[in-house]
């Protein structure tokens, strides 16, 4: 398939590396025209309109948010986003516990290995910026094993956020977004279970380039039976564009729904 639409990408202002100076190249070189802004529990401060157009590439005003079920955490998308006062309250208050929860890792850690981590405690921070710290400092640990000894989900100095419950993020994504989104659901522990969501989705993350899909035919019926459309994207977090995506039909179904391109 060829990829035109990359719908899931992240910048410096969340965990991702992609500039959005250096975004419409990244996106040439990778032949895609329409670029997705999905950063978490955050709106892209320099994006001033659900659409936008940069150098040539159609860039949407997204967000991605992890919501609380009674079977897990999912991760949502919303596009086209408008900022409600509701939702700009949220994310206020979601980056306000991400900045407490990264001093409190950061802490923890720092008192576990003995050295001072250079962290920016700022909207944005999470997990992979404590990671990086500890990487760049003096201790014998790199990224990936910060992760794995100290920051991983069941790890000694880990701290949970506080995510907001399914319902109230699924009332307030649809009251600012045109179009809601279940991200990646084969990557939660009960795809079924995620999937319980569909009734009230406006699509689902069909592409997407990890944890290989399984069962496929059985998110195909979902998506048929509740009238979904698929989106699809990298969930870039470096600056390589269109390894997954949508073709161009799939793409146009998607951009019908949003609001025009503002130049």
């Amino acid at each position: 398939m060829d990829v035109v639409a990359d719908l899931h990408v992240h910048t410096p202002v969340s965990d991702g590396r992609l500039s959005l100076d250096a975004l419409p190249s990244a996106a040439r070189a990778a032949g895609v025209e329409t670029v997705a802004i999905t950063d978490h529990d955050r709106l892209h401060p320099d994006l001033d309109a659900p659409v936008t157009v940069r150098d040539g590439i159609t860039v949407i005003r997204g967000v991605e948010l992890q919501v609380e079920t009674a079977t897990g955490r999912l991760d949502l998308l919303g596009y086209g986003v408008e900022g409600t006062a509701g939702l700009r309250a949220e994310l206020d208050r979601l980056q306000r516990d991400r900045i407490e929860r990264a001093r409190r890792m950061t802490a923890r850690v720092e008192d576990r290995l003995g050295v001072d981590l250079d962290v920016a405690f700022e909207p944005g921070v999470g997990r992979p910026h404590v990671a990086r710290a500890v990487d760049e400092s003096d201790a014998d640990c790199d990224y990936a094993g910060a992760f794995e000894r100290f920051i991983g989900d069941d790890g000694p100095c880990y701290v949970p956020r506080e995510v907001p419950p399914v319902d109230r993020a699924l009332s307030l994504l649809t009251a600012a977004c045109p179009v809601v989104s279940l991200a990646h659901p084969f990557r939660y522990a009960d795809p079924e279970a995620a999937l319980e969501l569909a009734p009230q989705l406006d699509a689902v993350e069909r592409y997407y380039p990890y944890d290989a899909p399984v069962g496929t035919e059985r998110l195909d019926a979902v998506m048929e039976r509740h009238d979904l459309l698929a989106t699809g994207g990298s969930d870039a977090h470096d600056e390589r564009l269109g390894i997954a995506g949508l073709d161009t039909a799939a793409a146009a179904r998607i951009t019908s729904r949003l609001p025009d391109a503002q130049p």
